[in-house]
């Protein structure tokens, strides 16, 4: 197998960037708003800005239904922005199928949550590795060409040795052999980013940390910029270097990864940090000011809350907080962190002082 395009460009070269992306759902309509004008939508997606880098990976975090994957299925162009761009090496991208998909694909490819659904169960992994070759045009021009490619997917992903997995089904893999096998197939089409939607998730606590390694591993050989999407913001601040915190469709923090989870400032990013199990807090006994923060349940993203969407959950809202939408702040303490919070305005600082 040739080696992947671009491996050798220089670090930190942006690859792919959202610029306020933006994606809304229609509501099917009821037979009482049929007369009106009334149009309603699920505000998924809401002025997002991300930027991923050759050889960086940067984490998105966030519980379920705060608009992650769809985040992911944007960037890689699988649904229709409502609004903003994505911008590929800094060139405006919108393709809807045919060839222009396909270039796309080349070099923007996705590693789903679940492998066993993402692999057809009636094809061998040599199908689905052989496809993923040939509709990219790497199997070579011969058969001998294609069998040194298949052997080296594999190797890569640490199947070994490939003669023993080419030929089975995925049913006969475990869950994170399956998922290594996804991720050679992504490695197929030679790609510039990977957009991984919690490829761990599905996977035993005990194999969890050797798809990270790996997906490390990949990272660095092949000078990758990878999209990692988790809900366990403690495997963010192991594996990422940036670590953007979503909530109810919008971004509300980010930074580098030690310093969004060593010193979150967002009430939310607490939240979400308080909520991972701790042993040294059990143990001791307490639950803290953080273990009654943020009761309730998410907005709702057909009426989404009025300025910040996090306010009704917020045990430091203000009055700002329920009309003004917050905008990103800096927080001081590290380069780049940032906040969309106004507890950080010099003002409203000034007055939460008294």
């Amino acid at each position: 197998m040739t080696s992947i395009p671009d491996a050798k460009a220089p670090a930190d070269e942006v690859v792919l960037e959202a610029i306020g992306l933006t994606k809304h759902f229609p509501v099917r309509r009821k037979l009482r708003d049929l007369f009106s004008n009334r149009k309603d939508a699920v505000h998924a997606v809401d002025d997002v800005n991300l930027t991923l880098r050759r050889g960086r990976v940067v984490a998105l975090v966030g519980e379920s239904g705060s608009g992650k994957s769809t985040i992911a299925r944007l960037l890689a162009q699988l649904y229709p922005r409502t609004g903003g761009d994505i911008q590929l090496h800094g060139e405006s991208t919108r393709v809807k199928g045919g060839a222009a998909f396909r270039r796309y694909c080349s070099r923007v490819q996705m590693i789903f949550q679940d492998p066993f659904a993402s692999l057809n169960p009636t094809h061998t992994i040599r199908y689905h590795l052989t496809r993923s070759l040939k509709i990219h045009d790497n199997a070579g021009k011969s058969a001998a060409d294609l069998d040194r490619a298949l052997h080296e997917l594999l190797q890569q992903v640490q199947l070994t040795p490939p003669e023993r997995y080419l030929d089975k089904f995925p049913h006969e893999l475990s869950g994170g052999q399956r998922q290594r096998v996804a991720i050679a197939r992504a490695l197929g089409a030679h790609p510039e980013a990977l957009l991984a939607d919690e490829p761990v998730s599905m996977l035993d606590v005990s194999i969890r940390l050797g798809v990270l390694n790996l997906l490390r591993d990949l990272r660095d050989r092949l000078n990758l910029a990878i999209l990692y999407i988790t809900h366990d913001i403690a495997s963010a601040r192991y594996f990422a270097d940036e670590t953007m915190v979503m909530y109810a469709g919008r971004m509300v923090e980010g930074g580098d990864s030690e310093t969004v989870t060593q010193s979150p400032a967002h009430p939310y990013t607490k939240l979400l940090i308080s909520s991972a199990p701790d042993p040294d807090r059990l143990a001791g006994g307490s639950d803290g000011a953080a273990g009654d923060a943020g009761n309730g349940e998410p907005p709702s993203l057909i009426h989404p809350p009025s300025g910040c969407r996090f306010h009704p959950r917020c045990p430091a809202a203000m009055d700002r907080c329920r009309t003004d939408l917050p905008v990103p702040l800096q927080i001081g303490d590290a380069p780049g962190h940032w906040a969309a919070c106004w507890l950080y305005d010099g003002n409203e600082k000034a007055e939460v002082a008294k």
